[in-house]
């Protein structure tokens, strides 16, 4: 069974290590993404060239915004961009596609190019530019946005590393010559241009590889929560002591009287807002730490790699085991059930708990459930659709067969603060907005202090396991192997 472009293109998976590429899901979005930072901090020329491409292209940005009011043609032309939806990473429940770089960042990175990027290309402070100050003090623009501005001004830069791969390596009948759109920009004409390349290609669409050592997972190594949680060290760093004292004076007059943590951290944001400098210091602050950057999203990478690549497919086996599990029929709810019944007993009985350790420790991160779970599913004929939105919130999964056979599936951690408000009413309201009566929610919990906490939650809401709410084992301590769990 194929979920990866290893399996696809019968490539073997050490070839890829070697290159250096991300082995991806041509199934699912793996939850990586590109760091710029990344790029700046590596010892390797290219992408040190890179990054001075990309400050090149801010600073032109800059120039333009400069001379006047941009049109609304140049500034969709220059500000706006997809999806790069061929390297298959990102945050997408089902498949690869996402919104892509719309107004809303547009907006952001034009109104920033004369205030915090006015020295762009010419810091005193820092040691470069980075492009993920945009991040630090707008609302609204987060790790996504930054990843996909990277990925589309170095697009060019991984089609050549993926045709490398794909003449090295590759059948030839399983690529294609495409024109990509976007892949230079060309500043003389003041435009994007296309190129073509010779690319892995399959299902009408081509593939992108990305180099592992470019990407992370969870947060960029500058972002907006370290700026914020590392705020009196950067402060403290701050050579001039006068400006030192009026900061620290300006954020203790912002601070009310038993404040909480909210408080504080919207007190720090207006005091970063009104000295930008200490924006600058921060950078400086990372800069001076690029090589713990490299190191934490080098684990990062492979923790993911350990979990979504090497552990998903032991779990795929554990399951085509079962055969019922990929070759059962009926409605959508029992379907979805007897499937997430497979799943329980192969967690609870099959060692398929270790899918969830690494290094020892529980992954707890409902998100990781969700795209395991469809990553069980790939093989079955029926439209599952993950954070389905009828205007009242999200599910994880809707399983449907046609307009009048639909189930929802909602997986939740029982370490959620959540957990008893979700019992009580949230499926209920998400089954009444899809028109559906059949919903089944999935609790997964690690430790027996979570497995009292949800014995608790359900005594009080008077509600017991059945099959619209299945409780998974996925404690280490409670099995004969558990010790060794890795």
């Amino acid at each position: 069974m194929n979920i990866y472009f290893s399996d696809y293109f019968d490539v073997s998976k050490d070839d890829l290590d070697e290159y250096g590429a991300f082995n991806v899901s041509l199934i699912n979005d793996m939850p990586v993404f590109i760091d710029p930072f990344l790029l700046f901090s590596s010892d390797k020329d290219d992408y040190q060239e890179l990054h001075v491409e990309i400050i090149k292209y801010i600073a032109f940005l800059r120039e333009m915004s400069g001379n006047g009011a941009i049109s609304k043609g140049l500034v969709k032309h220059w500000f706006l961009f997809p999806e790069v939806k061929q390297n298959w990473l990102g945050y997408s429940k089902v498949g690869n596609g996402g919104s892509g770089l719309g107004p809303k960042f547009a907006s952001a990175l034009n109104d920033n190019l004369s205030t915090i990027f006015s020295d762009f290309g010419t810091e005193k402070i820092t040691q470069s530019s980075h492009l993920e100050k945009l991040c630090l003090i707008k609302d609204g623009v987060g790790k996504d946005s930054i990843s996909d501005f990277t990925t589309n001004l170095i697009k060019g830069y991984l089609c050549e590393y993926t045709q490398e791969f794909a003449k090295r390596y590759l059948d030839p009948t399983r690529c294609k010559v495409v024109s990509v759109q976007h892949s230079q920009f060309d500043y003389e004409m003041r435009r994007w241009v296309a190129k073509k390349f010779t690319l892995p290609y399959i299902d009408g669409d081509y593939i992108l590889l990305t180099p592992k050592d470019i990407l992370t997972k969870d947060e960029a190594w500058i972002n907006k929560h370290d700026i914020v949680g590392d705020f009196d060290e950067i402060a403290e760093s701050i050579p001039n002591m006068e400006l030192r004292a009026q900061i620290n004076d300006y954020l203790i007059r912002q601070i009310p009287e038993r404040a909480n943590k909210r408080e504080i951290n919207e007190a720090i944001a207006r005091t970063l807002r009104k000295f930008p400098v200490m924006i600058d210091h921060y950078i400086r602050y990372k800069e001076d730490r690029r090589e713990e950057a490299t190191a934490l999203s080098e684990q990062k990478v492979r923790e993911t790699e350990a979990i979504f690549i090497r552990q998903v497919t032991n779990l795929v086996e554990m399951l085509r085991a079962q055969k019922q599990f990929y070759s059962q029929k009926g409605d959508t709810f029992e379907e979805a059930y007897n499937r997430v019944i497979f799943l329980k007993q192969v967690i609870e009985n099959n060692d398929g708990y270790r899918l969830f350790y690494v290094n020892g420790l529980p992954v707890k991160k409902e998100s990781d459930l969700q795209l395991i779970f469809r990553l069980t599913w790939y093989a079955a004929e029926e439209d599952v659709n993950a954070e389905v939105n009828n205007g009242r919130g999200p599910v994880d999964y809707k399983i449907s067969r046609g307009s009048r056979d639909s189930t929802l599936v909602e997986f939740k951690l029982a370490s959620n603060s959540k957990l008893k408000q979700n019992l009580a009413k949230q499926v209920e309201i998400y089954e009444a907005a899809n028109q559906t009566s059949k919903s089944i929610k999935v609790i997964l919990y690690f430790t027996d202090s979570e497995f009292s906490r949800v014995n608790k939650v359900m005594k009080d809401l008077e509600i017991s396991q059945g099959k619209n709410l299945v409780l998974i084992d996925a404690r280490a301590t409670n099995k004969p192997s558990g010790s060794n769990a890795k």
